[in-house]
């Protein structure tokens, strides 16, 4: 897979004074977090293991992230986003039944467990549960279309690209404290945002604070 922004790594600016002393914290905390082995199932671990796997990949070429430790410390707190759709679980809840019922689909469908398919048959199993064709019981008061859009994405795609790898992988400048933005319009660079390789250097003098 190509990277736009091979030699470009976020963290260089760690020690800069583009982020502060709470920003260092933060970022630190996240990118040395571990996945805990005390909150799920090993069978559940597993599937939830494969998901991210599929749904979010680690990008080539970069350092690992932590979006699976991420998603379990979540489910650990019992975490809200602030609100709940109405026939949904809490987050824990949610989650602990969606990992069940996933494990249930793959071992009716297929006859294995969930986080031993193939990288094709998990695709398709995560799909058909994205539409809501489902045949596992274990889906009884959890709406597996409502699953998908609302937890499972939601929750790895917020876990996945708070992650630097993922920053540095498109080229994002990271946080923005205490530094902030200077130059929003449009295609308009600050001059400590990452290059795309092979872009061409126009425009950038023409840039004014």
């Amino acid at each position: 897979m190509h990277d736009p922004f091979p030699t470009y790594d976020v963290l260089a600016k760690r020690d800069s004074e583009s982020w502060n002393d709470k920003t260092r914290e933060v970022i630190d905390k996240r990118i040395a977090l571990q996945v805990r082995e005390d909150v799920l199932t090993p069978t559940q671990l597993a599937t939830l293991r494969l998901v991210v796997k599929r749904v979010c990949p680690d990008p080539e070429g970069r350092p690992p992230t932590t979006t699976l430790a991420m998603i379990v410390e979540k489910i650990a707190e019992d975490r809200t986003d602030g609100y709940r759709l109405v026939g949904m679980p809490a987050t824990a809840a949610a989650w602990r039944g969606g990992l069940d019922a996933l494990e249930a689909e793959a071992q009716i469908r297929h006859g294995v467990s969930f986080g031993v398919l193939g990288g094709e048959i998990a695709d398709a199993v995560l799909r058909l549960v994205s539409q809501g064709d489902v045949r596992a019981p274990e889906w009884q008061g959890l709406p597996p279309k409502l699953f998908w859009s609302w937890r499972l994405l939601s929750d790895c795609i917020a876990a996945h690209w708070a992650q630097p790898s993922l920053w540095s992988a498109m080229g994002f400048g990271g946080p923005a404290a205490p530094r902030g933005y200077v130059r929003t319009g449009i295609d308009r660079r600050d001059p400590w945002e990452a290059i795309e390789a092979g872009e061409p250097l126009r425009g950038l003098p023409k840039h004014r604070a």
